[in-house]
């Protein structure tokens, strides 16, 4: 037929993929014939046969998901991470799987540097590398302590952390507290600004929330129920926390007023806390680590309970393999950037903060933050489409995390390894960008996936376990 010819009559068009499409064609009147098609799946036959018939996985993840549902979150104490989890002198956290100075990105090391001067171990740049180069800083996996830390994730002895409990399943977890945006730590930068902000939260941040959060001892701030309370007003818990955060200052504030510490001390507090935004993501964090850690060692179960990564791999983590690291190479985020950076710009996807995904927000509950999808390189229909592609990779809907645009449905919540190898879709996740190089800080923000490597490797030792079982 003719180009001509084509153009006489009315297209006929074939859609392959979610809704959201056809929808928008129909309704311009155009006939659509839609298909059922989806990306092919991955995994060795044999590996993903065992699995689907390993007669434990359907107990083994309705318990896992029973747990993760059931699991609360309370704000109980701000305390030295030295003191909370017993963090060694010459001793450091990072986030993602464990990682040596030698495979560390720009970002890890910048941030690993500022550490160690900020801690006193050195007095310059060149002294701080020499002892990482040299192994006289120990690192290790800030989910080796129940702990995360977004982005480089790094926490040191002196570092004050958040205080989480459990009230149902008994578990703690721990968090340090944000520096705010643009150049800070977790982002690679180590700059005199960088120190003297580390410094005034050590010695005034750390302890002023430390004596609000302890008068309110009988009535801890239910922290579970603020990040349901911002997922419907415009966040997602990741990116957007602006209404957590506001809801934090709100619940704070009356106790740091009366805090016995100088006038300016509690101005600027409350200063620090009103002007960030993402003052909450500390807080969501050990929020959700405390839910899926108590989905943890759960034989037969196929339900990730961490997805991180480090700036160099990406790691994640099941139910029913406990403690083993599954990684991959991490993934450049893509998305939009600051000022005048560019993709050559952005490291490697790092952080903890893909806890948020793991979940069921963060990028899966992206339709309940239409104000940020632009921001991340998306539009509002690819956020509905999101979440729904996301549902398809899920064990079930946490009815807490309800999605106002959906029809208040629960955000999709236990990412199972076999439905994601099943359907060749990888969980999504919003990011922020570092630099590149050490000292950078931010770039950009953005999207990203998980290496299928990942997966690959726990649908291996998933399917080891069902056959010994």
């Amino acid at each position: 037929m003719s180009l001509g010819g084509l153009l006489s009559s009315p297209p006929a068009i074939v859609s392959a993929g979610v809704d959201v499409f056809s929808d928008a064609l129909r309704a311009q009147g155009a006939e659509v014939h839609d298909v059922d098609w989806r990306p092919p799946g991955f995994g060795d036959p044999a590996d993903l046969s065992a699995i689907a018939l390993d007669p434990r996985r359907a107990a083994a993840n309705r318990t896992a998901v029973e747990r993760l549902l059931a699991a609360g979150s309370e704000l109980v104490d701000v305390r030295p991470a030295r003191d909370v989890i017993g963090l060694a002198d010459r001793t450091l956290l990072h986030s993602g799987p464990p990682l040596s100075w030698e495979m560390a990105s720009g970002p890890m090391r910048g941030a690993l540097i500022g550490a160690c001067l900020f801690e006193g171990w050195a007095s310059t740049v060149e002294e701080a590398e020499a002892i990482l180069a040299a192994g006289e800083v120990a690192l290790d996996p800030c989910h080796h302590h129940r702990t995360v830390g977004p982005m480089a994730g790094v926490t040191s002895p002196s570092m004050w952390l958040w205080c989480l409990s459990d009230p149902v399943n008994g578990g703690q977890a721990f968090c340090n507290l944000n520096e705010g945006l643009g150049k800070v730590l977790r982002m690679g930068a180590f700059n005199q600004e960088v120190q003297t902000r580390l410094r005034w939260m050590r010695d005034v941040l750390g302890p002023v929330l430390a004596d609000a959060v302890r008068s309110r001892s009988d009535d801890p701030i239910d922290v579970k129920s603020i990040l349901a309370q911002m997922l419907q007003m415009g966040d997602e818990g990741h990116n957007r926390n602006r209404a957590g955060s506001l809801m934090a200052l709100r619940e704070l504030s009356p106790a740091v007023v009366a805090v016995d510490a100088p006038s300016s001390d509690i101005a600027a507090v409350l200063k620090f806390i009103g002007g960030n935004e993402h003052f909450f993501l500390n807080l969501g964090m050990p929020t959700a680590k405390l839910a899926l850690d108590a989905a943890r060692n759960i034989p037969g179960s196929t339900m990730l309970t961490v997805m991180s990564r480090n700036g160099t791999e990406f790691g994640i983590q099941t139910a029913g393999t406990g403690d083993r690291w599954f990684t991959g190479p991490a993934q450049t985020p893509v998305g939009l950037f600051l000022g005048n950076f560019g993709p050559d710009d952005a490291n490697p996807d790092i952080g903890d903060s893909a806890i948020m995904e793991t979940y069921g927000v963060g990028g899966f509950s992206m339709a309940a933050a239409p104000a940020i999808v632009r921001f991340v390189g998306g539009s509002v229909p690819d956020a509905l489409a999101t979440t729904e592609r996301m549902h398809q990779l899920t064990l079930t809907e946490n009815p807490a995390m309800a999605i106002p645009i959906m029809g208040f449905r629960g955000a999709p919540t236990g990412i199972d390894v076999l439905k994601v190898a099943r359907t060749g879709w990888l969980p999504q996740i919003n990011t922020g960008m570092a630099g590149r190089v050490a000292g950078t800080g931010q770039v950009g923000a953005g999207l990203v996936q998980p290496p299928q490597e990942c997966f690959e490797k726990a649908l291996q030792a998933l399917a080891e376990e069902s056959r010994t079982a």
